[in-house]
C-alpha cells in the first residue's frame, strides 16, 4: 500500500495553529465536502452584508485585512461586522490570525473551491462543459 492508497483521517473542530484559527470541515477523500459543510457555508453567504464581507476578503488576497479595514471600507458598524466574521468563520469560510494588537481575517479559498467544486460537481450529466476557471481560483 502506497501513501496515496492511504485515506486520511476526517477532521472535523477547531485547530490552533500558529495564533491563526480556522474551522475544518468533514472530507470524504480530502476532496469532496459533506452536504451540511455546504449547506453551512451556503447558508452564511445568503445574508447580503456576510457575502459583501466575504468578497471583500476574497479581493483582499492571502493577506488578508483587519476588521477595521473591512469596516471602513463597507460601511458596516463594528459590532455588526463582528458578528458577521464569526458567522463566516464558523462556516469555515474565512480564517482569522492575530499579528500584534491586531486580527487579521483572510478568506479559504480551499473551503471556497471546495463548495463551487460542489455545486458543479457532475454538471451537464458529467459531460465537460465547463472552463476550470469557472469552478477553482487560483489562489
Amino acid at each position: 500500500m502506497t501513501g496515496s492508497d492511504i485515506q486520511q483521517p476526517r477532521v472535523h473542530g477547531w485547530q490552533k495553529t500558529d495564533h491563526c484559527h480556522r474551522f475544518d470541515f468533514n472530507f470524504h477523500d480530502n476532496r469532496n465536502m459533506e452536504e451540511k459543510d455546504i449547506v453551512k457555508a451556503l447558508a452564511a453567504l445568503a445574508q447580503p452584508n456576510r457575502l459583501r464581507v466575504f468578497r471583500a476578503l476574497v479581493v483582499a488576497g492571502k493577506e488578508g485585512t483587519t476588521p477595521g479595514a473591512l469596516g471602513d471600507s463597507l460601511g458596516v458598524p463594528a459590532a455588526t461586522l463582528s458578528f458577521h466574521l464569526k458567522e463566516l468563520l464558523n462556516a469555515g469560510l474565512v480564517s482569522q490570525e492575530r499579528s500584534g494588537r491586531n486580527l487579521i481575517y483572510r478568506a479559504e479559498y480551499e473551503q471556497m473551491n471546495g463548495v463551487l467544486s460542489y455545486l458543479t460537481n457532475n454538471c451537464c450529466q458529467g459531460e465537460p462543459c465547463l472552463d476550470q476557471a469557472a469552478t477553482t481560483c487560483g489562489c
